[in-house]
């Protein structure tokens, strides 16, 4: 990536209409630059379809990424449901491909009563296998998972660079405001930093310049995210991390997952803006 873009999780709230095209078209009115394509529930998209959306992000030059269905699992005990959790990020990465996206986030498993060791080489088996046969596809979309905001989730920074080290095709989605809610810190310029610091030390720079990044406000509690809200509504200092974004000559998307989506992008832009302006 040649900068860092802002964008919206789906379809902005002020699209005249929720399609994905529509809503790409907003986004370039906006002057934002990315939508990340929220298919959280189903991926119901047909190829007509995926070339058309293709077309318009082509033609307004906005970068589209996708975030798969929530409903994944690579460490369910039910074979049946981690088959499934399979093919919804098959399913998500080949419409995403044809539509022009890049980047696939997801969530990819739950710790249940097993060892996170333990969890973490099943889910490593699944990526390795899943990344192969988009491959041998032809398909060269990366598969992203994202770090969780609870404690139940598997999902930690750590495990995510660590998969990424290992499997190819495979690179995290870094969710800031759930490893704040995660632990309750996570949350100054030198934590953020020290975050940073941990991509580049695991990807090299190469990391750093091609990042996937979420962020909202969040509620959180002893075991870690309650909701998304507004950043005006929460503690999160963004404006910290945005610092820190800059200092490390981070490049890539960042998509705002909060509940007006678009307005809080748009803030968190102008505030990058006026930052970069200060060099």
């Amino acid at each position: 990536m040649e900068s860092l873009l802002f964008g919206t999780a789906g379809v902005p709230p002020s699209s005249p209409k929720p399609d994905s095209r529509t809503g790409i078209a907003r986004i370039r009115e906006l002057g934002l630059d990315c939508m990340e394509l929220a298919w959280v529930r189903r991926v119901s998209i047909g190829e007509k379809t995926a070339a058309k959306v293709r077309q318009k992000a082509e033609e307004c030059q906005v970068a589209l990424s996708v975030h798969a269905p929530y409903y994944v699992n690579l460490n369910s005990a039910e074979a049946d449901k981690v088959t499934a959790s399979r093919e919804r990020i098959l399913k998500a990465a080949r419409a995403g491909w044809l539509c022009g996206a890049r980047n696939i986030v997801f969530h990819a498993a739950f710790y249940h009563d097993d060892p996170a060791e333990v969890v973490y080489e099943k889910v490593k088996m699944h990526l390795v296998e899943l990344t192969q046969e988009l491959r041998a596809e032809g398909n060269d979309t990366v598969l992203r998972p994202e770090t969780t905001g609870k404690q139940s989730q598997f999902g930690t920074l750590e495990e995510l660079l660590a998969l990424s080290r290992e499997v190819e095709g495979v690179a995290p989605c870094v969710d800031f405001a759930h490893l704040h809610a995660r632990t309750g810190a996570n949350n100054s310029y030198e934590e953020f930093v020290a975050i940073l610091s941990k991509v580049e030390a695991a990807l090299g720079q190469t990391g750093l310049e091609d990042m996937h990044i979420h962020l909202s406000g969040i509620e959180y509690g002893p075991k870690g995210e309650r909701e998304h809200i507004m950043l005006a509504e929460a503690d999160m200092r963004y404006i910290e991390m945005l610092q820190a974004l800059k200092d490390l000559s981070v490049k890539g998307l960042l998509v705002c997952e909060s509940p007006f989506q678009e307005m809080d992008a748009l803030i968190m832009q102008e505030a990058y803006r006026q930052l970069e302006a200060q060099r």
